[in-house]
């Protein structure tokens, strides 16, 4: 039976002399594999909505080990972000660490939210892509069930390993990124002295709570 899921395309591979793999994350059944037949075919109606960072409508179905694609609606390419290389690799780093945090068979729809606000912020020149990715590195770590925590008698944000020591503009930054609503997260730019305290902890924190190399680092300047 054909299931309409609403998601992104995390990656898209060759299949074949016609055929691609795409794994999609969604927010009603997580990550999935799915097959798109025949989209390498130049007048394929699925083609263009079949390549990383499209989000919108997908209609597969279920088999055994895999899905397939059937139709498509695709409702953002984020055609800004791919006509600048650093934003690209950029996106393509989100892409990576929602693939390394999501599982199959469990709904991602924060996860989702997250991703799709955190390009449409690519998009703009209001906020700093240093901000931006250290936004989305940490509240993706507190979905993904690791935050650090606020200690109210230390007054200070704290981890596993002890207390962050930042400055209080930074640890309400911090307060921010991890409780605001995913529709304002972007709402807000901080000072470079804050940025450059933000970056330099949660790259740490994230370090940690990681154990792979994300690929597309290694053509971020950032």
């Amino acid at each position: 039976m054909k299931q309409k899921v609403t998601g992104i395309v995390l990656s898209s591979s060759r299949m074949g002399e016609v055929d691609k793999r795409v794994v999609l994350l969604t927010k009603e059944e997580g990550k999935i594999s799915a097959f798109a037949r025949g989209a390498l075919r130049p007048k394929s109606p699925i083609s263009s909505g079949t390549e990383s960072l499209c989000f919108g409508d997908f209609y597969v179905y279920r088999g055994r080990d895999s899905y397939t694609v059937d139709d498509l609606s695709i409702s953002n390419y984020f055609k800004e972000i791919k006509e600048d290389l650093d934003k690209l690799y950029m996106g393509l780093y989100f892409l990576e660490v929602a693939d390394y945090f999501t599982r199959e068979g469990l709904g991602a729809r924060p996860e989702l939210e997250l991703i799709y606000r955190s390009l449409l912020a690519l998009q703009k020149e209001s906020i700093p892509d240093r901000l931006i990715r250290r936004i989305y590195e940490l509240r993706m770590l507190a979905i993904s069930g690791y935050s650090p925590y606020y200690d109210e008698e230390k007054k200070a944000f704290t981890d596993d390993l002890g207390i962050w020591h930042i400055s209080e503009g930074t640890a309400y930054t911090v307060g921010q990124i991890l409780t605001l609503p995913l529709k304002k997260l972007y709402s807000f730019t901080v000072s470079e002295a804050v940025l450059k305290e933000l970056e330099t902890q949660v790259d740490k924190f994230f370090k940690r709570n990681t154990e792979k190399k994300f690929m597309a680092l290694d053509a971020i300047k950032i």
